[in-house]
């Protein structure tokens, strides 16, 4: 009996999971810019068009790794699908001085916020990083993806040409 109860409860939260992982919109949560002032996620705007949420922190060589690798074809994507990257640091209050000149060091042109109490981590569930979101212009989470391996960013970036051409983004 308790196999049977633990498998229902192992299959009914994997399908909550899954229908809950699109189309929920991104939660109203106070982070801070790299000056130290508030901002809210109410805030991030792409008229219209989709935006990549990728949680990092400076001591995270995969993050660090994938953001850089979309800082080289940033510029193309930004014309090719009216795409925007904000990179959220999940540093915490001792690191957080650390994230603006390593930011600088590495020339990324993203829009950079700290989550230094992990308020945004929580409420979107983060448990690993990299942890990156394809939202939709409504701002409604379509994709999501932890860990990051070479090329990944191609398949991002494919996700995003999909959502700009109507078809439904995919894991």
């Amino acid at each position: 009996m308790k196999k049977v109860l633990f498998l229902f409860l192992l299959v009914s939260t994997s399908i909550f999971a899954q229908a809950d992982k699109s189309g929920r919109k991104l939660p109203s949560v106070d982070i801070l810019n790299l000056e130290g002032k508030n901002i809210s996620t109410d805030n991030f705007e792409n008229n219209g068009k989709p935006i990549i949420l990728s949680f990092w922190a400076t001591w995270c060589k995969p993050c660090v790794l994938e953001l850089t690798n979309m800082s080289e074809l940033y510029d193309d994507w930004k014309k090719e699908t009216g795409v925007k990257i904000i990179a959220i640091s999940i540093d915490d209050a001792r690191n957080q001085t650390k994230v603006a000149p390593f930011i600088n060091g590495k020339g990324w042109e993203y829009e950079v916020y700290c989550d230094p109490n992990a308020d945004l981590k929580r409420a979107l569930n983060i448990n690993l990083i990299p942890h990156t979101f394809l939202l939709n212009g409504n701002k409604e989470i379509v994709w999501q993806h932890s860990s990051y391996t070479e090329g990944d960013e191609l398949k991002l970036i494919q996700r995003v040409k999909d959502l700009n051409a109507g078809i439904e983004v995919k894991d």
